[in-house]
């Protein structure tokens, strides 16, 4: 699957942290979602189906949503839920030892001194980004939105790429990331 969205990339990676498996069964994903929320109706509400329903799935009378919509949005329900613990252990250490490796593909452009080409030209780049970058993208997957997280990024690139860690381009402002076809993180 393609990943374009910054924060479906680090879910992705936060979820290959995970120890156990994830509930499979329809009534075993509902039965941990009311455990988690507490309550049938939050479920309900949740997946956009009656109390009833939720009731149903979790006594085992349904096996199986007949609405493949309804599955996905499920299965996606529990592995947002599931493990945050080991989650945000995993986190934690990207964001003060181990960092980040991203493998990018978008069109990366920047601002710099006059007379230096700032064209938007597609790259494919796969970098180890340090701790420091780690936490500044988990800071704005929690406190902002896609933009900020794709700026964090592109600061990241920036550094390590377009810069070599400060060893050329010292005069680059700013680094954009348009276009963004494919975007992937490991711990």
């Amino acid at each position: 699957m393609v990943v374009k969205s910054v924060a479906e990339g680090l879910d992705r990676v936060l979820d290959k942290a995970v120890t156990r498996k994830a509930p499979q069964s329809a009534g075993a994903q509902v039965r941990y979602l009311v455990k988690q929320m507490k309550s049938t109706k939050a479920v309900a509400d949740l997946l956009g189906v009656s109390q009833r329903t939720v009731q149903r799935y979790a006594k085992g009378d349904i096996k199986r949503p007949r609405d493949p919509r309804l599955a996905g949005r499920l299965g996606e329900e529990v592995r947002k839920r599931w493990q945050p613990k080991v989650k945000e252990r995993a986190r934690k250490a990207a964001a003060s030892t181990q960092g980040l490796m991203v493998d990018v593909r978008a069109s990366l452009g920047y601002e710099a001194a006059a007379g230096s080409t700032d064209e938007a030209r597609e790259r494919h780049l796969t970098l180890a980004l340090p701790p420091h970058h780690a936490a500044r993208i988990f800071d704005a997957q929690q406190h902002g939105g896609e933009p900020q997280m794709r700026q964090a990024v592109a600061d990241a690139l920036k550094e390590v790429y377009f810069q070599q860690r400060g060893t050329r381009a010292a005069s680059l402002d700013e680094v954009r990331m348009l276009n963004v076809q494919h975007i992937e993180f490991d711990l």
